[in-house]
């Protein structure tokens, strides 16, 4: 089997500027992935992207290994583009893993006041993953084989004030996520949900960090790890699992008191 022990030889990237998803597609290039999909809006920051993982692949990959990274024009507002968009990449050949990895954190402050903004959040981080999730899945049980990855967080466990735009779309995407593994139990495709805490990346930068903050690194390194267990689940850091499990427990009053 092609992805046999979540080693991948192909990856669809929904998302392909994410730096928690090009650290990802980095470690399966040192595995046994050869094709590497960057599907995302097009950009600099997209070729850029692609060009950077075609220079890591000549020293991550074996010598004489043949490596094809490929961009795609994606959006994930778009949502009716998207069977024909995706559907031209299987066409292509089988994909054994898809990361969905787009997504937008927002300004909550200025969001809340601004219902167009709010829903944009929305549309983007759930209906485009909602859109885009069941493209891939549909495409995926086709082939009898695959997996999806799924990137969440921990928000979507309980949001907090400082983040109920961000984490409640997040609580969708991860809902979503869940019940579309169970759909697919038994089809040979394996979906996975990946909660990471707060990362250190650009969509971060100047935002302070909060406590068992890690690394676009870290997180794919987790994911690599999971995708070997055949997890359903993925905290990163694992610590956030029983920190988190106790958060929602919380009762509402002292929830509210804690710091944002």
């Amino acid at each position: 089997m092609k992805d046999a022990f979540g080693a991948p030889q192909s990856l669809l990237v929904l998302g392909g500027t994410s730096e928690i998803a090009l650290a990802t597609a980095r470690r399966c290039l040192a595995g046994r992935t050869r094709t590497v999909w960057l599907a995302g809006r097009p950009s600099p920051a997209l070729d850029q992207a692609a060009a950077r993982l075609r220079e890591d692949a000549v020293s991550l990959a074996p010598p004489g290994a043949e490596v094809a990274v490929r961009t795609v024009a994606f959006d994930a507002l778009a949502t009716e583009t998207h069977e024909e968009v995706l559907g031209k990449v299987f066409a292509e050949g089988d994909i054994d893993m898809v990361l969905l990895a787009f997504g937008v954190l927002g300004d909550q402050t200025r969001d809340e006041h601004d219902p167009a903004a709010a829903v944009r959040i929305a549309q983007t981080n759930y209906t485009g993953a909602v859109s885009a999730g069941l493209v891939c899945a549909q495409a995926l049980r086709v082939q009898g084989h695959g997996s999806l990855v799924a990137l969440s967080s921990v928000a979507a466990e309980r949001p907090r004030r400082a983040n109920f735009l961000y984490g409640s779309s997040k609580a969708g995407l991860d809902a979503f996520a869940q019940g579309l593994g169970d759909a697919l139990h038994g089809s040979g495709v394996h979906v996975m949900v990946v909660r990471p805490g707060f990362v250190r990346t650009r969509m971060t930068e100047g935002m302070e960090p909060a406590p068992f903050a890690t690394t676009a690194e870290a997180v794919a390194e987790a994911i690599e790890g999971g995708m070997r267990r055949r997890a359903h689940t993925v905290w990163a850091p694992s610590v956030l699992r029983p920190v988190m499990s106790a958060l929602r427990h919380l009762p509402r009053g002292l929830f509210r008191r804690l710091p944002s």
